[in-house]
């Protein structure tokens, strides 16, 4: 059975097609239009999965969509009711759009698909299972685990913010329990991205990563004062989110900032106005109480489940630090995340809840690590078409052997390698296919790549790759994630003390302070965000690790992904060679060619 899963008009749209219950193609329309976050329909990514499985659209069994929009007007229309006369304003605006297009989304689907396909697209059925469905099946259905429990948290779907519950190979995907708009753990956290200036679905990761600059006394007085007046915490996880405080539901904002702003003493950030001590504090006050959010509902979920692996999705799920917090409970045998697990992979979701309603198949869980490298790939001729255009000398390596041993000389001193090899990854990361590539034993690297590459705020950190076998050499005991969804701590022995007034030094002061011989890739918390390189899953890039480290002694490579500040990762050769012109890359790797500036 071949399935078209589809996500579209919210954000991170995309398009993915399953064969018998395999992923086979996957794919963000961010990529191909290099819109940042394109929430429009994937006509070029549905382009691309039918291309390249060679099918027609006439050979489908199912089109899945990952939502069902007639009860997100549900939910819409209810709370705007429950609100009157609030909102007045956003209703007006939103009304239109859902009566012209959101509300028909079966037939935009279908006017979309006879485009791509021609009129034999009009008979292909087109289903719609639930949002939160389409995130469970997303997580479980990509991983290892025969039976596991389930959660998901984002934003919201149609009304469901939060569902937990079991799911098995056999019996498929049962719901425990759901949390409902407008309490929500994913809307919560992105309030607090939005006063402190941040693009709400865009700059959680931001917000993560400013958390650890804070000092900790200032920051316990507003998780203090968050939890005693914008949250109640249930023992089980549940919240009940005090509505004075967000506008939300029915307003063109997140909150209000006129109470937001008497409660912590400050005023909202706006987006260009420079980052202090008070916005990192406030930033690790949401962290922790999201935390204490997540820790408290899977402690619930492992007393009704009684189940030994927990599969997390939604895009609370690429929240890493909180990944880490539920890990280190240490209550589940096992926890998989799925590498896309916000609203793109709700395409390959709602394609495998599909293939499994309508297939009956008996899953037993995957033999091999869930491979994300499910997009675009490009031939020789094409990427010597691009040399040919630009005009551009180049080196051709006849073996890879000597394009990895190269490039490791490249990076060991001190250059910056743009490297494009295989498939796109599907998901936010950039794992080794699509990555800026540096040495993270160089002091000055993780600021020479925020300013003069990324284009973007000095204090974000960089992520280590490192090969399975010499995980145990860089970093503390944790959990081994190949799609960099966890957290793990610097290995004690690598670190450097810390000057005792570190917490009185300004956020650019403490990011400059050593932290360990690895500097660039080490936070301010002496953790890192680890991608951990099997052999099987991407051999060329483990071979690069450990070219670097034959050469060096250093087996950790900093990864970033291969894009500059609010552009797509690249997806083309093109894309690729314009990202290396316009920014301070050293070289360029594209397959076995290399460019050198």
């Amino acid at each position: 059975m071949k399935i078209l899963g589809i996500s579209a008009y919210y954000h991170d749209s995309a398009a993915a097609l399953i064969v018998d219950g395999e992923v086979r193609y996957a794919a963000q329309e961010e990529r191909f239009s290099r819109i940042k976050n394109d929430a429009s329909f994937p006509v070029e990514a549905i382009q691309f999965c039918l291309t390249e499985s060679g099918y027609a659209l006439e050979d489908l069994d199912y089109v899945a969509f990952y939502d069902k929009p007639f009860l997100k007007f549900e939910r819409l229309l209810e709370t705007y009711y429950a609100f009157i006369p609030k909102g007045f304003r956003s209703f007006a605006m939103a009304m239109p759009i859902w009566l012209k297009e959101k509300l028909f989304t079966k037939q935009i689907i279908r006017k979309h698909l006879k485009k791509i396909g021609g009129p034999h697209a009009q008979k292909t059925s087109i289903v719609f299972p639930e949002h939160h469905l389409s995130h469970a099946a997303s997580a479980f259905y990509t991983s290892p685990f025969p039976k596991s429990a389930f959660l998901t948290v984002d934003g919201v779907g149609e009304w469901t913010t939060t569902s937990y519950g079991l799911a098995s190979g056999d019996k498929g995907i049962k719901v425990l329990g759901e949390l409902h708009f407008p309490d929500s753990l994913g809307l919560f956290y992105s309030s607090f991205t939005y006063f402190l200036g941040f693009k709400v679905n865009s700059g959680e990761y931001k917000m993560m990563g400013l958390a650890p600059y804070s000092n900790s006394k200032t920051a316990q007085h507003f998780v203090d004062l968050i939890k005693e007046n914008l949250v109640d915490i249930k023992a089980d996880g549940s919240i009940k989110l005090n509505m004075d405080y967000f506008e939300y539901p029915v307003g063109l904002r997140m909150v209000n900032p006129k109470k937001w702003e008497a409660l912590f003493g400050f005023k909202k950030r706006t987006t260009d106005e420079p980052l202090t001590q008070i916005h990192a504090d406030l930033a690790f006050a949401a962290q922790k109480v999201l935390e204490e959010m997540v820790v408290k509902l899977v402690h619930h979920i492992k007393k009704e489940t009684q189940a030994e692996y927990l599969c997390l999705a939604g895009g609370v799920a690429l929240n890493c630090v909180a990944n880490s917090a539920i890990f280190n409970e240490n209550i589940f045998k096992d926890i998989y995340v799925q590498p896309a697990a916000g609203d793109a992979g709700g395409a390959i979701g709602a394609a495998l809840a599909t293939a499994h309603l309508k297939q009956n198949l008996n899953f037993t869980g995957l033999k091999k690590a869930f491979n994300p490298y499910l997009g675009p790939s490009y031939s020789n001729l094409e990427i010597e078409r691009l040399f040919r255009k630009h005009k551009c000398s180049y080196h051709h390596f006849e073996s890879t052997d000597d394009l990895l041993k190269t490039t490791a000389q490249h990076i060991a001193s001190k250059k910056v390698v743009g490297w494009f090899r295989g498939r796109t990854e599907f998901g936010p990361r950039a794992l080794g296919n699509r990555s800026i590539l540096a040495d993270p034993s160089d002091p000055e690297m993780q600021s020479k790549l925020n300013l003069k590459i990324k284009f973007r705020e000095s204090f974000r950190p960089f992520a280590p790759a490192v090969c399975e076998e010499d995980y145990d050499t860089y970093f503390e005991p944790g959990k081994h994630s190949a799609y960099m969804l966890f957290t793990n701590p610097v290995k004690e022995s690598l670190r450097m003390p810390l000057p005792k007034n570190f917490d009185e030094l300004s956020l650019e002061e403490k990011r400059r302070t050593p932290k360990s011989s690895l500097p660039a890739i080490t936070h301010v918390d002496y953790s890192a965000r680890v991608q951990v390189v099997n052999k099987e899953v991407n051999p060329t890039f483990w071979g690069l690790l450990q070219a670097f480290k034959n050469l060096t002694g250093n087996g950790v490579l900093i990864n970033t992904s291969f894009n500059v500040k609010d552009e797509p990762i690249v997806n083309t050769p093109e894309d690729a060679y314009q990202c290396f012109i316009n920014s301070g890359m050293d070289i360029l790797v594209l397959e076995n060619y290399v460019i050198e500036k």
